[in-house]
């Protein structure tokens, strides 16, 4: 479990975002801010990712791919659903082709607010979503 902990692979997706929360995830990479101290590291590949990092809104076009992305994930697995509009569609809600925030999709562990989220409140809330991170990885062991 500590494993996962303190190294954990973040697969970072953006739905149809401003890109301003975009920004805000790559400040974290940043070395102002420097999550990568913490062992965090940013992946491209959802077969290696233990976080799902998402921002912006879901539309009709990529439900499906955030759909196979979090499929293809191993378990256990958490969701961090960053900014207003992954969270609940933002100021895109009312747009003809958006479904809503992540949640409308696949189930979300962490909802990070703010237009944009602000760094410091992405990096807390990927490290809450470890803290869930850790309690799947019992429960998975549970199971066994």
């Amino acid at each position: 479990m500590d494993g996962i902990k303190k190294s954990p692979w973040i697969l970072h997706y953006d739905g149809t975002s401003c890109n301003g929360c975009d920004i805000e995830v790559l400040a974290c990479l940043t070395p102002l801010y420097d999550v990568e101290r913490f062992g965090i590291i940013n992946t491209g590949n959802p077969k290696h990712a233990d976080v799902f990092l998402i921002t912006g809104s879901v539309n009709e076009q990529n439900i499906p791919v955030v759909k196979q992305l979090y499929e293809q994930m191993p378990e256990p697995k958490v969701v961090v659903a960053v900014g207003i509009c992954a969270t609940s569609g933002g100021i895109f809600a009312e747009c003809y082709n958006v479904a809503g925030g992540v949640d409308k999709v696949i189930p979300v562990d962490v909802y990070v607010p703010g237009c944009a989220a602000r760094p410091e409140a992405i990096i807390d809330g990927v490290v809450k979503g470890l803290e869930i991170l850790g309690e799947k990885k019992k429960n998975v062991g549970k199971r066994q």
